[in-house]
């Protein structure tokens, strides 16, 4: 298995991460002597809060009935009793014009219900992460995204919006994915304004890290070349 801590320090070094990575994983079984979850959270994106602050847990689908849109995109049944939790969420979010009833058929969805989710940072994970989620400023997830187009493994899918759930399948699907988040997501999980996401498929993660050294020393020499053109040419 990769050292997935040296792979964390250096994702943060590299990028000035102010969250650690937070790793997803989905299992038949729970690995050996991982926490499960108890209590209550009000979306499936309030646990990725909970493991980018250095929490190690695993949760069943029922841990994901309170987010039937969370519940939508991965693939989790909501029980009978509360199968109308998510047409009315989606008649609330179209009547304010936020989503149309037709863009749905569009979201990723998980392409099987998961039996356990796990959420790790990236360093403590003791199992290879089938997704890991970055939050970075702009110019942060700039050198993600081109060290992940640079190892070959960058979606084609424009950046993601609403739901930042539907990168997790996004990814697993088509590569590496980038989303402005969500209103929902950007409340439960208390990023920043300037933060975006990036979901990087597990498989990638080591060909990505190699290449982002190159690419952040590509974007250094770059900047010091734009700017003495800007100094020579611009009249402005």
């Amino acid at each position: 298995m990769p050292d997935y801590q040296a792979l964390e320090n250096r994702f943060q070094q590299i990028l000035d991460l102010k969250r650690r990575p937070v790793a997803v994983a989905f299992r038949a079984e729970v690995p050996e002597g991982t926490e499960k979850f108890s209590g209550s959270e009000p979306a499936g994106c309030s646990f990725w809060r909970l493991a980018a602050e250095g929490r190690t847990f695993s949760t069943v689908p029922s841990d994901h009935y309170n987010c039937p849109i969370g519940s939508y995109t991965h693939n989790i049944p909501l029980p009978e009793d509360r199968a109308n939790e998510l047409p009315a969420v989606l008649e609330t979010m179209v009547s304010l014009g936020y989503l149309k009833m037709e863009e749905v058929a569009g979201i990723p969805v998980l392409p099987e219900t998961p039996k356990n989710i796990v959420f790790m940072p990236l360093g403590d994970t003791a199992v290879d992460p089938d997704v890991v989620l970055f939050v970075a400023e702009a110019s942060k997830l700039m050198l993600l995204e081109e060290a992940a187009i640079r190892a070959g493994v960058f979606s084609k899918l424009p950046l993601l919006a609403r739901p930042t759930c539907m990168a997790i399948p996004a990814a697993l699907a088509h590569g590496m994915v980038t989303s402005a988040g969500c209103i929902g997501n950007r409340v439960y999980t208390r990023i920043g304004e300037d933060d975006l996401y990036a979901a990087v498929p597990g498989r990638a993660l080591e060909q990505i890290a190699r290449e982002l050294e190159t690419v952040a020393s590509a974007n250094l020499a770059l900047a010091q070349y734009h700017r003495e053109r800007q100094h020579r040419l611009s009249t402005v």
